[in-house]
């Protein structure tokens, strides 16, 4: 289990705009992965400034919460487990392929699979633009599930390893794959170090910034603003010294 010692679980949920009785059931889940992806943006300010990333959980508490900022996919759902420790629900940290790339990619993401009642919950907050909505249950295999104006479908052919694709434009797209092979959170050391400084990843390359919405999302990709919202996407270009009023405007991240 992630624990740090500055983590509040009331904290935590006045910036995730979560006001609700809380509870290790479905609902609370939901509610929570729900709260942290429309309140808390997916960005990766700290890597286009040349810095490691921190995923010392201290440092992601007081970074995401106190601050406040987002962070990429070892920092919010590094969050989100603590949320679930706090809640008692049992999770496991499990490490996933990226399927974007034009090559395969090693396997640089990390989501929450969350236990509950017997059923577990693919859960992530932090894969960027077709990222989950809601937990996904593992055993709904091969069926298309709607999250708002969203659809997922996730593929498992031999029982062990699963890919979750997304319904863009007309056609099914494989977002990543993954197995359930439980990570800790230092496993990802390596991995996040890639993603901070190899000229590759997305990550180093561009500016980029995602946070959602019960309609849609916002997008900023270096000084591109891409919303999306019920299915129609507007574009929007931007001089880069607009940049921090607009990060502070659209995404609530005061650097």
């Amino acid at each position: 289990m992630i624990q740090a010692d500055n983590f509040k679980f009331a904290d935590y949920c006045k910036r995730i705009a979560f006001f609700g009785d809380a509870r290790a059931d479905l609902a609370t889940l939901t509610a929570l992965m729900r709260g942290q992806l429309f309140n808390v943006p997916f960005e990766n300010l700290d890597v286009q400034a040349g810095k490691l990333v921190s995923i010392e959980p201290q440092n992601i508490v007081n970074k995401i919460v106190y601050h406040p900022r987002g962070g990429y996919c070892y920092e919010v759902n590094s969050l989100f487990a603590m949320a679930l420790a706090e809640l008692q629900i049992d999770y496991d940290l499990i490490g996933a392929r990226p399927m974007f790339y034009p090559t395969r990619w090693p396997k640089t993401h990390m989501v929450v699979v969350a236990k509950l009642a017997g059923e577990s919950y693919l859960c992530d907050v932090g894969f960027g633009s077709f990222g989950l909505r809601i937990p996904f249950p593992l055993s709904k295999i091969n069926q298309i599930v709607q999250q708002d104006d969203d659809y997922f479908k996730l593929l498992c052919e031999d029982g062990k390893n699963y890919i979750l694709q997304a319904l863009v434009d007309g056609e099914w797209v494989s977002q990543f794959e993954f197995d359930l092979y439980p990570h800790d959170l230092l496993d990802f050391i390596p991995a996040n170090y890639f993603n901070s400084k190899n000229p590759d990843t997305v990550f180093v390359q561009k500016l980029l910034v995602v946070k959602h919405n019960p309609r849609g999302r916002k997008i900023l990709l270096g000084t591109r603003l891409k919303t999306i919202e019920q299915g129609i996407t507007k574009l929007e270009d931007y001089a880069l010294q607009d940049i921090p009023l607009l990060l502070k405007q659209e995404f609530g991240i005061i650097q």
